[in-house]
Formats: structure tokens, C-alpha cells, sequence
């Protein structure tokens, strides 16, 4: 067990990737990543699982097919599981994901921006 506390700001200056979860932390079976993100992903759901936004640095917007909403930094937001939503961000936006280990990135979707998930920094 590590005694060191998880900087956020030292992890991030690891990742250089947009669109690219990396964990820092697991608890239990759920993984604490960190991503950058900027423009728009790709629309897709969890089937089996919740999914928890938090937004560390910058702004963002979860969109839904019948609306969205927006997130700034010291915000966080859970999309339900099965429910079809696509992260957007104007500008660089950081955030700390907070899922179940192993999730995909991409949910049900398949395509280019599928992350592995088992990235550790």
C-alpha cells in the first residue's frame, strides 16, 4: 500500500493524450482515472454500469439525446447506466472518472477513440 497521496497535477503533466482515461487510484473494483478532454466524443451508453464525471479543471457538457448538461470545475455529475450520452468540451477540460474497473471508454460503441482501459500513471 502506497503512503503517498495522488496529485492530481502531477499525474495530469503524465498524460498527454485527449480522450485517453489513465487510472491513478482503485478502490475496491472501481477505478479512479484521469482524462483530458477537448472537442467532441463519440455518442455511446454503459449498458451495465453507472458513469461519474467530476470536473477538476475547465468546463464541460454531457450531452443526452433530449438534452444536456454543463459542467464546470468542482462539479460532478452521474449518467445512469444505459443511458446514451456524448462528453463535449469547447476547450481543454480535465476530469477525474470514477467507474467500474475495466469499463471501456467508448461504452457500446466501438471505433478509433476506444481507449485501452487498464492504463495505470
Amino acid at each position: 500500500m502506497s503512503r503517498e497521496p495522488v496529485r492530481f497535477a502531477d499525474k495530469f503533466a503524465a498524460v498527454h493524450d485527449l480522450w485517453s482515461p489513465r487510472i491513478v487510484a482503485r478502490m475496491n473494483d472501481i477505478d479512479f482515472k484521469l482524462v483530458r478532454i477537448r472537442g467532441e466524443f463519440v455518442w455511446h451508453r454503459h449498458p451495465e454500469t453507472d458513469e461519474a464525471f467530476i470536473v477538476l479543471e475547465g468546463s464541460m457538457e454531457i450531452r443526452f439525446r433530449d438534452g444536456a448538461v454543463r459542467l464546470e470545475a468542482g462539479d460532478m455529475f452521474v449518467v445512469p447506466r444505459g443511458v446514451e450520452h456524448c462528453p463535449v468540451a469547447r476547450e481543454e477540460c480535465r476530469i477525474l472518472l470514477v467507474e467500474p474497473a475495466g469499463t471501456r471508454n467508448t461504452g457500446d460503441a466501438a471505433g478509433e477513440r476506444t481507449a485501452p482501459s487498464d492504463v495505470w500513471i
